[in-house]
């Protein structure tokens, strides 16, 4: 079977947030699929997203929610799937009430939560949990952190060079 996401936003407008996340998930070759439920406006069409993943081929799920962010819990409350949680900044409290409603869930119905407006990294841990059970994945994505890696030492030599040119 092969790695496939399904990302469930809260609203269209999340999509700004999300399009790391889309890109990240194309740049390793996993296929998605993008929705727009409500956990309070459409609860049934995200009840049935939630409860058909497993059966449509999906092997991790990426929720982005902003306010109260009920969605993340309403999908993982109904899937056995890995349910990622996207807190998306908004509203009077800049998405840390997001991020609380993402992140605080009864013990059971876990949902794996990233930093406010974090799509990028939901991807990155989507490709982790994917990559445990297909080597290949795992080859590319060691790749992508030595890559990380490598950056970094060439900001280090960068700044080194600056501060010696002083």
């Amino acid at each position: 079977m092969a790695n496939k996401v399904m990302i469930v936003m809260g609203s269209d407008s999340d999509f700004p947030i999300m399009e790391g996340c889309f890109k990240l998930l194309k740049e390793f070759g996993i296929e998605f699929e993008a929705n727009v439920a409500s956990a309070h406006r459409t609860p049934e069409r995200a009840t049935e997203l939630a409860k058909n993943a497993k059966s449509n081929g999906f092997k991790v799920i990426i929720a982005a929610a902003g306010l109260a962010a009920h969605l993340g819990g309403v999908l993982a409350a109904n899937t056995t799937l890995p349910v990622i949680g996207v807190p998306v900044k908004g509203g009077a409290l800049n998405g840390v009430d997001a991020l609380y409603a993402t992140v605080q869930m009864p013990t059971g119905i876990p949902v794996a939560t990233v930093a406010i407006d974090g799509g990028t990294n939901a991807a990155i841990l989507a490709v982790q949990i994917l990559a445990l059970s297909d080597d290949s994945l795992a080859d590319k994505f060691a790749s992508y952190k030595a890559n990380l890696a490598n950056s970094v030492d060439k900001k280090d030599k960068s700044l080194k060079e600056k501060i010696a040119n002083m």
